[in-house]
């Protein structure tokens, strides 16, 4: 943005061309920043300096405003792999190695949008397969142009996919999965809210509570991802 431009405008303040990208990069900023309950064409239409209406042209609903944000996330995740440095995974073939490198900066990426991450799966779960947005469809590309290096073809990609995918997205969810039932307590039990666990019936869950609250990391990420492959490779990959 130049400096002393508004968020919608040029240096003089007047809106400035609206283009699809920067529509969307708003609507990521505006729910990173707010919240989703926070996006409305309304409120949108504010944040870039211009009337609710303009912005059908780009996004001709709310469903597809939503579909938007998720686009932009994996725009951004497209613009960090070409910029970020393989994987450093000791004594991996390549094809290993690039997955690493994808996986870790989709996690990147997702950790750094946590207002927006949630969408994915509920945008996943109603949008179907051919109707995703062209950079979503990219990132499966992505993974599946490394397995058929690799000599996986079309029937053996496709359960490494659903399992790469799973896990990637899946081990973010509990990262990003809310655990702190009072920010303000000091204490971690009262901070986690142990005393509302009965520890009769879930002495376990108790007890591991503080552990579950801790993020596991890249290298958690990194291990899983590691369990899995091994048993494809098992298999034959």
């Amino acid at each position: 943005m130049v400096d002393g431009a508004g968020p919608g405008g040029d240096e003089d303040g007047r809106p400035g061309r609206l283009s699809r990208e920067r529509v969307l990069a708003a609507a990521l900023e505006l729910v990173d920043r707010d919240g989703l309950p926070a996006l409305t064409m309304r409120r949108l239409g504010a944040e870039l300096g211009v009337e609710a209406m303009s912005l059908y042209r780009y996004a001709p609903g709310k469903t597809a405003l939503l579909d938007g944000v998720v686009e932009a996330l994996f725009l951004e995740l497209e613009d960090r792999l070409a910029e970020a440095e393989p994987a450093a995974v000791a004594a991996s073939p390549a094809w290993r190695t690039e997955l690493h490198r994808i996986a870790r900066i989709t996690y990147e990426v997702c950790l750094d949008h946590p207002q927006v991450t949630p969408l994915i799966f509920t945008r996943f779960t109603e949008v179907p397969l051919a109707r995703r947005a062209p950079a979503v469809l990219r990132d499966h590309e992505r993974v599946l142009d490394v397995l058929w290096e690799a000599g996986a073809g079309e029937t053996r990609s496709a359960p490494v996919l659903r399992a790469f995918t799973a896990w990637v997205l899946g081990y973010v969810s509990v990262e990003l999965r809310a655990m702190v039932d009072n920010p303000r307590e000091p204490d971690p039990a009262f901070r986690l809210g142990l005393y509302r666990l009965p520890s009769e019936e879930l002495p376990r869950l108790r007890a591991t509570a503080p552990a579950l609250a801790e993020r596991g990391g890249p290298e958690g990420l990194a291990a899983g991802l590691d369990a899995l492959l091994d048993r494809f490779v098992e298999r034959g990959l």
